[in-house]
């Protein structure tokens, strides 16, 4: 009796809370809190890249700096915690910026990453140093770069501005810009919960815009 008891509540835990907690989330739309903008309208990254754009795209932004090896802990917590959660949601990508003429380190970076990861939505994009300053900058955010990198990587909607949070207990100012990749539990207590947040945000923009059309439709508009 006691195993099938437990047998019980694990399969709760499993599968029917979680359930429930979508179904909740899904019906209260009025109820949903957005991810605050930080920063309206930053630099795009077509200034370093006519290729890509931020705009229409979710994307996290890193900046490799002129010592890659050194710093790729962060960049490997960065796949394994984020960029392999989200590899198959629509319109995702992590925009790597770094500097011209590191070519050689952003390969051995890529095959390093890329020994067990589908590379597909990494975007490595180079800037000449004034130019990756400038979008850095273009965030207007609290941090800094040192020799053209920093821990921290920043979040971006498809408007093109900067999303993160404007009350963090562990900033300073009470200010997130930016998220540490240093640090695992950032990266799983805040990225990753924002950037579902993030999701569930257009996902929800698009199920009222869905309601309204109908509604229009039903009254002959």
């Amino acid at each position: 009796m006691m195993k099938l008891t437990k047998k019980r509540v694990v399969l709760f835990l499993l599968f029917i809370f979680p359930l429930i907690c979508f179904l909740i989330l899904s019906t209260g739309t009025n109820n949903f809190s957005k991810l605050p903008v930080v920063t309206s309208n930053v630099v795009d990254i077509s200034t370093l890249d006519s290729s890509n754009t931020f705009k229409g795209k979710i994307s996290v932004v890193c900046f490799l700096g002129n010592d890659m090896d050194s710093n790729k802990g962060g960049f490997f917590n960065l796949n394994e915690k984020i960029y392999k959660k989200f590899i198959e949601y629509n319109q995702f990508q992590i925009i790597a910026v770094y500097p011209e003429g590191k070519e050689n380190e952003v390969a051995v970076l890529k095959k390093e990453i890329g020994a067990f990861t589908d590379m597909v939505k990494w975007k490595f994009t180079a800037g000449s140093k004034e130019q990756i300053k400038a979008l850095h900058a273009g965030f207007n955010s609290n941090d800094k770069l040192s020799n053209l990198y920093t821990s921290n990587v920043f979040l971006i909607d498809k408007n093109g501005d900067l999303r993160g949070r404007v009350k963090d207990a562990d900033s300073v100012d009470g200010k997130l810009f930016g998220y540490n990749m240093n640090s695992v539990s950032v990266l799983n207590a805040k990225l990753k919960d924002d950037v579902l947040v993030l999701y569930y945000e257009y996902y929800a923009a698009f199920k009222e815009n869905n309601k309204n059309k109908a509604d229009r439709k039903e009254v002959g508009l």
